[in-house]
């Protein structure tokens, strides 16, 4: 697997790739039983489990720490999916998928819609994405909210979907096409 050497900046937060000497910040923010549950995977149980995030799930080339510029901290993760790693058979080659989550502590600071932007102008104008999806599961309304504020529109509900904990969950799926993008770029600040 390609390993990810890509940083990107915003006005608060560098993207780059997660490091084995993340794992503690990781776990201190994955343990937390409001954070993986309600996105489909189990809080973390230890240090060593989330080095093993790190080194497989993490390892992958679009997965980004989420660091705080002022103090070098990550404090959640995003990432930039293609092709299998969307639950929807709606996807196409030429798009993508964004996943996100962030620590408890930031909730409500505007952080993950910053890192949302920052990587759908990578999807749009350095890979050449024609779409980006995002899903959430029924009751996930932080993370809707993110979708909302980053210009994603509504595309399609599946029911029935079993999650990665084994639950039978309601999927929300939403999307941005490169032209929405474009044409909504001052209304959700993704111009410089």
């Amino acid at each position: 697997m390609e390993k990810n050497t890509c940083r990107l900046f915003t006005e608060r937060l560098m993207l780059r790739a997660w490091q084995e000497s993340d794992a503690e910040f990781l776990y201190q923010y994955a343990k937390d039983p409001a954070i993986g549950p309600v996105a489909g995977w189990p809080p973390h149980t230890s240090v060593e489990e989330s080095l093993n995030v790190i080194r497989t799930v993490f390892a992958s080339p679009e997965t980004y720490a989420v660091v705080l510029k002022e103090s070098d901290e990550p404090i959640g993760s995003i990432g930039i999916m293609f092709g299998e790693g969307l639950h929807s058979a709606e996807m196409q080659s030429d798009e993508a998928e964004i996943g996100y989550w962030i620590g408890k502590p930031y909730w409500g600071q505007g952080l993950i819609p910053e890192a949302v932007r920052c990587l759908l102008k990578r999807c749009f104008e350095e890979l050449g994405m024609t779409a980006v999806w995002c899903g959430y599961y029924d009751g996930n309304t932080k993370s809707r909210r993110v979708m909302d504020k980053c210009g994603f529109r509504f595309h399609h509900t599946e029911e029935g979907k079993t999650s990665p904990l084994g639950d039978v969950r309601t999927e929300h799926f939403m999307r941005i096409t490169k032209e929405e993008w474009l044409e909504d770029s001052d209304r959700y600040g993704y111009q410089d």
